[in-house]
């Protein structure tokens, strides 16, 4: 980073190719004041050692390879797999010694929606699938819209049609039932919204009973964009459906070389979670805290310390935790007695307004080495007035480690009153670079985090 420059510039990302998207690009010299900070830093030396060389620029083109290039990353299916492989070579090129850790996970039941005449390409149209419903399979059919799904909301044959349900969980296999007994092709279910900020996720529907047509739930997002495509014209779906069975996903664990026998070092731990919901991208949630311990692992890699560092990359998050505890688990006493702090970072980067807390989630609600050292890196920024007190909160892979009284914290950009309060892409087919990325929180993220582990890192 230019110390010199003061002003804002913009940063043009290529996506895939679609439209580029200009993001505010962090500008602001070391010793100058953070966006938001209440004044200039009093940085240690060490603190200056990682805030003059971590950048959110070189973390974003990460970012843009795992949620544009590759997309959702569901647990245990080859797209998580991709992703896994892409986190180890990057650590790998970058000095580490990389384990790939496999561990069973459930079934998947995905599909994806197209169009002959193209579908908005601003959203991801990945959906779930119900386990009962058609798999391996693809229909192509005119969309009717039945809205509630009962024999009377037939107006019109819809042989071989795909019909748009709105969703009731009581009543969700009748709703089938129906759209089997007028001849539908396929059933597309539609979430009732939720409250803002919040908006529902994409669902594999669990029926009671099988029947041979895909049934499919979609995002509310994606209900809205469907709803509006139709009223403006004819519009014809095409729905794949696949079965993913038989998963197995990965931890991807880096280690430093070492500098002293193995066994012996105490060990800092940086965190976060790489896979995703159904539909989502996973720009923010947590493409954001996956590229961050990517470019904090480039920029701490030769910083001199006296302690042992590791990277953690979980898979499987998304569906109960499981790589962070299976790794836990793994662990004998004496390893996990080496660990001073894991830093876990679960969306670090939204660009919701609302977001302007970085909150400081403990499972048990106490303190402990991870949430001080953050602190204190906060105070030394000046930042002090932004961040939380620590706020008891599970529900990220903190939780596996403080379970068994390893030193852990979440930490996470969210909204002033609550640690509940999170973006409307949240878990959603808009978590996208465009539309759900800060690189000033970003950046700011990268100095919390990396100022707080270098100093972890010091003994």
């Amino acid at each position: 980073m230019d110390n010199s420059v003061t002003r804002r510039r913009m940063l043009t990302v290529a996506l895939g190719g679609a439209a580029t998207v200009a993001l505010p690009a962090p500008a602001w010299a070391v010793t100058g004041q953070r966006p938001g900070a209440v004044r200039p830093p009093a940085l240690t030396g060490h603190d200056t050692q990682v805030a003059r060389r971590v950048s959110a620029e070189r973390a974003l083109q990460h970012l843009k390879v795992l949620s544009v290039d590759m997309g959702p990353r569901i647990g245990g299916t080859r797209s998580e797999k991709i992703a896994a492989d892409y986190i180890a070579k990057t650590l790998d090129r970058l000095g580490y010694d990389v384990a790939l850790q496999p561990f069973p996970v459930a079934d998947k039941f995905l599909a994806q929606l197209d169009s002959p005449t193209g579908l908005p390409r601003d959203l991801n149209w990945q959906a779930g699938a119900s386990a009962l419903g058609g798999l391996d399979t693809r229909v192509r059919g005119t969309v009717v819209d039945v809205a509630a799904g009962a024999p009377e909301n037939y107006t019109t044959d819809v042989t071989g049609k795909i019909v748009l349900i709105d969703y009731v969980a009581a009543s969700r296999d009748a709703q089938v039932a129906t759209a089997v007994e007028k001849g539908a092709a396929a059933v597309v279910f539609l979430p009732v919204d939720l409250v803002e900020p919040r908006r529902a996720s994409a669902f594999s529907p669990v029926l009671a009973t099988a029947v041979a047509i895909p049934v499919v739930g979609v995002a509310q997002a994606q209900k809205h964009r469907l709803r509006d495509l139709l009223a403006k014209r004819r519009l014809i779906l095409t729905v794949t459906t696949r079965a993913h069975r038989n998963l197995t996903s990965h931890n991807v664990i880096a280690d430093a070389p070492r500098r002293k026998p193995a066994g012996t070092e105490p060990v800092v731990m940086v965190s976060a979670h790489y896979d995703t919901v159904i539909g989502a991208p996973g720009a923010n949630d947590d493409g954001s805290g996956t590229v961050l311990n990517l470019e904090l692992a480039r920029v701490l890699r030769h910083l001199p310390r006296k302690t042992h560092l590791r990277f953690a990359l979980w898979g499987s998050e998304e569906q109960g935790l499981i790589g962070s505890r299976y790794y836990v688990a793994q662990l004998p006493q004496a390893e996990r007695d080496r660990i001073l702090a894991v830093y876990q970072n679960d969306m670090v980067a939204t660009s919701w307004d609302p977001a302007t807390r970085y909150w400081l989630l403990s499972y048990t609600g106490l303190a402990n080495r991870a949430t001080d050292e953050v602190a204190a890196a906060a105070e030394r920024l000046g930042y002090a007035p932004r961040i939380s007190p620590v706020t008891l909160r599970g529900s990220s892979d903190h939780q596996s480690f403080q379970e068994v009284g390893i030193a852990a914290a979440n930490f996470s950009w969210r909204g002033e009153e609550s640690p509940a309060l999170l973006e409307p892409p949240y878990h959603s087919p808009e978590d996208t670079i465009a539309k759900n990325i800060s690189l000033e929180r970003l950046q700011v993220s990268l100095e919390l985090i990396g100022s707080a582990a270098y100093a972890t890192a010091q003994g």
